[in-house]
Parts: C-alpha cells; sequence; structure tokens
C-alpha cells in the first residue's frame, strides 16, 4: 500500500495477501507463527479502511508476508511523481535507522552476537536500546496514509516511500523522474536516537550517514512548495502525534542528468 500511498492513493479498493509458512520450524510453532501473521496483515488492513479479498499460500523455508494493493482512481486522486520545481522543499515523514535499531535488538536477543551487543553498550543502555527499538516498531508500523492525503490538500509536486535503497537511493530515483531539470539535495538527515554511534562504535551500518541505509516501511520523501511545507508538517503531527522534517530542496540540476546527494547533513537524534 505505500506505493500507492506515495502516489497520493489514500482510497485502498481491495488487497490480495501472498503468504509463506515456514517449513524449517516445528508444525506447532509455525501454526501459532503464520496465524499470528495473518493477523497482523488483517489488523494492517484495517487500519487502512480496506478488505483483504484473498490470495496465495505456499510452504517456504523461512515465513514471508506480503499483498498486492489495488485502486480504480480518476485523474485528480493520484499524483504523479514528475512535477518538482526548483524552490520545491523535501519533507520525510518518518524517522531513518530502523535497520539499525533491529539488528541491535537482535545482537541482543542471540548469544552469538553478545560482543556485538557489548559494543552497543558502550554506546548507550539497554533501556535506550528499548527506547530505540520501540520507536523503530512503531514507525514500521505506522502507515503513510494521512501524509497521502495532505499530499492533495497541500499540493504535492512528486513523492516516493523510502524503503530498500535508503533516503538518496529512492531521491535519486525520484529525480530521475522528474520533467524539469533539478536536483535533489539532502541537507538533514533524522535519525533514530543513537543509531549514528552505534554505527561509528560498531563499523557497521556507514550507509546509514550516507543516506543508502535500508529502512522497512519508510516515511514518505515529499517534494512540496516550501510556503506550504511547515504546515503540512503541523497537521501530519497533530494528526499523528509524530514529526515530520524539512530535509532538503529542490535545485536547478548541475550535471547532464537529474540527481540526489548529501550537502553537509544535519543530524537529528529523534527521540
Amino acid at each position: 500500500m505505500s506505493d500507492m500511498y506515495a502516489m497520493g492513493v489514500h482510497q485502498i479498493d481491495n488487497v490480495l495477501m501472498i503468504l509463506a509458512a515456514s517449513s524449517n520450524i516445528p508444525a506447532e510453532e509455525r501454526d501459532i507463527v503464520t496465524r499470528k501473521l495473518i493477523e497482523g496483515f488483517n489488523d494492517c488492513c484495517k487500519e487502512a479502511g480496506v478488505e483483504c479479498t484473498g490470495g496465495q499460500t505456499v510452504v517456504n523455508p523461512w515465513p514471508i508476508i506480503g499483498g498486492t494493493a489495488m485502486s480504480a482512481c480518476a485523474a485528480n486522486e493520484f499524483i504523479y511523481p514528475v512535477s518538482a520545481v526548483v524552490g520545491d522543499v523535501l519533507v520525510l515523514t518518518k524517522p531513518l535507522g530502523t535497520q539499525v535499531a533491529v539488528n541491535v535488538n537482535e545482537w541482543r536477543q542471540r548469544e552469538d552476537r553478545k560482543a556485538r551487543w557489548a559494543q552497543a553498550l558502550e554506546v548507550f543502555t539497554a533501556e535506550e536500546a528499548h527506547e530505540s527499538f520501540a520507536l523503530a516498531q512503531e514507525s514500521m508500523s505506522r502507515l503513510n496514509k494521512e501524509g497521502a492525503k495532505l499530499m492533495h490538500k497541500y499540493g504535492a509536486h512528486a513523492c516516493t516511500d523510502v524503503t530498500g535503497f535508503g533516503i538518496i537511493g529512492h531521491a535519486t530515483n525520484l529525480a530521475g523522474n522528474q520533467k524539469n531539470r533539478v536536483d535533489f539535495e539532502i541537507d538533514t538527515l533524522p535519525i533514530i536516537n543513537k543509531m549514528v554511534e552505534i554505527s561509528a562504535k560498531t563499523g557497521l551500518f556507514k550507509s546509514l550517514t550516507e543516506g543508502f541505509s535500508p529502512e522497512t516501511s519508510g516515511g514518505l520523501l515529499i517534494a512540496l512548495p516550501s510556503a506550504v511545507a511547515n504546515d503540512f508538517i503541523t497537521e501530519i503531527q497533530t494528526i499523528t502525534g509524530k514529526p515530520a522534517w524539512i530535509v532538503g530542496k529542490v535545485v536547478e540540476a548541475k550535471g547532464d542528468k537529474n540527481e540526489a546527494r548529501l550537502v553537509s547533513p544535519k543530524i537529528i537524534q529523534v527521540k
């Protein structure tokens, strides 16, 4: 659904579930895990205001859950991600660093990762680690539906969700889609608390501060007219109770093709 939200489609008509039950765990555990996956998927659909009407189930070495969302839209009900103009600002609706937070939580639980966990505890306390993981969980489970609605109200010119390619990877793809000759400059990185320090301490996740760290169910990166960006941020925070940030700007293209780049980024520690 997040791909549809990134185009301003906030009314989903139908969802199909794609489910893989694990063949590598005992049958009793598999039944519990599979049932919980289905419950979580249906809860997400309920939150989005859509019914899951079918799908496909297979057996696989590891459990997988996903789906296909569909919606029939008139032209004015979605926003083509192609119309950013010089002077727009870039707004991000969720913090970065979910991959790091999830990995740190795994270190805490696994015997073969105790050395990594010990390194992490030189940077923050176990309580702070738990808080960061809880923040990541909340972020990953929050739909981008409200952002999709507000994109129409505030006249968004382009948008992408930030997932597997990281913020710079997705910003580069989005910049390349624009009709105008523009570049995207990212000058601010809102990152879950202490994840930058974890990266520096362990020597891992260097891509986090380079803008390429993968995110799971990340936020929307939206090109908005600068005059309304703060109003968008205020309203989405009022609705969701969570912050959003201006993280960059749209400028004239400097090279032969549209690009995205980091420009001396300021790090915001998100708690």
